[in-house]
């Protein structure tokens, strides 16, 4: 990883929004602190059951649910570039995160004739029997920035890198804190994501990973005692279980703005939604943008970029979606035409039944200072979206 975060953010603007690539850790299900290894060069892999006319063929996109502005926008670029593509699309949302529904969607999607399945997974867990149907019709899965976990019929992997994200976080607050050369101690809280997403793997092992020494010696101090995974966990990615969470923490550690209060420097979360309900506690607490905790986050939520603006946020890292999506239609029409596949990492997704040909997009960290160029002048969002 880069020594200084600054480098890296210099390095991430120079890159085009629409490129892809990068490294990935080698990294368990079951270890959020995995040591990094290195990735494999750009690759390709052989397209299953490639279909003789792929034009108008059916894909099936399911979506976890539509209460996160995240996955309206996944669905919605993946629908109409897939559809500019040539193809016809089957997009499904599972409610709010309701795995009977998803479970039943893929079952319509597969006795529907749908030629693929690109699947974003509401539990990584869950979705192994359905797609032992899947399998026996030999339609191809493309697991859609969560890897589908114990299942065989997963034929590909299309995701950010996912540690970067994490490492970005990280050492956002170890170069804003100033841990390198301040004696502190600075007193640190821990959010991650729903313990369902094997993601939070990378995200809180990426971040955990640059903040761990710090912790060790005592300059980063987490009041609460809750270091672990399991006790950061976010259920569902839920803004108003982290909001709850915050304000336990915050009673119980005295937390506050006032001279007779315990400062708080620094809160890691994961993503913007659980950024949210952090910042909604944080705010009722007292604290102002004069004196916020750092707090990170992730995707580029319109709330948290204007939490940004309004400095009641510090950082989100931009994964675009428009990005994501154009690499996992060229995946679907590789496929569908018995073309190889453009892979890129082969060492680090392992879903409990081997290691899943995947694709990996360089996430972009965004703060105050680069978000115009990043989200308005790109086109992904415009200046009245981001309005106060």
């Amino acid at each position: 990883m880069k020594k200084f975060f600054a480098a890296l953010l210099a390095l991430s603007m120079t890159l085009s929004l629409a490129a892809c690539g990068g490294s990935a850790p080698a990294a368990s299900s079951s270890a959020a602190s995995a040591a990094p290894a290195p990735a494999s060069s750009a690759a390709s892999s052989e397209a299953a059951a490639p279909a003789d006319d792929a034009a108008g063929s059916k894909v099936g996109v399911s979506m976890p649910t539509q209460s996160l502005q995240r996955w309206n926008q996944d669905g919605s670029n993946m629908k109409s570039t897939l559809e500019g593509a040539g193809y016809t699309v089957d997009l499904q949302y599972a409610g709010d995160n309701d795995i009977p529904t998803q479970v039943a969607q893929i079952e319509n999607m597969i006795t529907g004739g749908c030629k693929v399945l690109v699947i974003a997974a509401i539990d990584g867990s869950a979705l192994t029997e359905v797609l032992k149907s899947a399998k026996d019709k030999n339609i191809p899965v493309i697991a859609y920035d969560r890897l589908i976990m114990n299942s065989d019929a997963v034929t590909y992997y299309a995701t950010f890198d996912n540690y970067k994200v994490g490492t970005f976080q990280g050492e956002f607050i170890r170069d804003a804190l100033k841990l390198d050369t301040e004696a502190g101690p600075f007193n640190i809280e821990l959010f991650t994501g729903s313990p369902d997403d094997n993601n939070i793997n990378f995200f809180f092992g990426g971040a955990m990973d640059v903040l761990k020494p710090y912790l060790d010696s005592g300059k980063l101090v987490v009041k609460s005692g809750q270091t672990e995974k399991a006790q950061c966990a976010t259920l569902n990615w839920n803004t108003e279980e982290s909001q709850k969470r915050m304000e336990n923490l915050i009673a119980s550690n005295n937390y506050g703005p006032g001279a007779d209060k315990t400062k708080l420097d620094a809160v890691l979360s994961s993503n913007d939604s659980v950024a949210n309900g952090i910042t909604n506690a944080l705010v009722a607490a007292g604290y102002t943008k004069d004196n916020f905790p750092i707090l990170t986050g992730q995707d580029c939520d319109k709330p948290a970029v204007k939490n940004m603006i309004a400095g009641l946020q510090s950082m989100s890292i931009f994964k675009d979606t428009r990005t994501l999506a154009d690499k996992v239609v060229g995946m679907v029409d590789s496929i569908m035409k018995g073309t190889e596949v453009e892979i890129n990492d082969t060492t680090t997704y392992d879903n409990g039944t081997g290691v899943i040909p995947s694709f990996l997009c360089d996430p972009v960290a965004a703060t105050v200072d680069n978000y115009k160029e990043l989200l308005i002048d790109s086109g992904y969002y415009t200046e009245a979206d981001l309005a106060a």
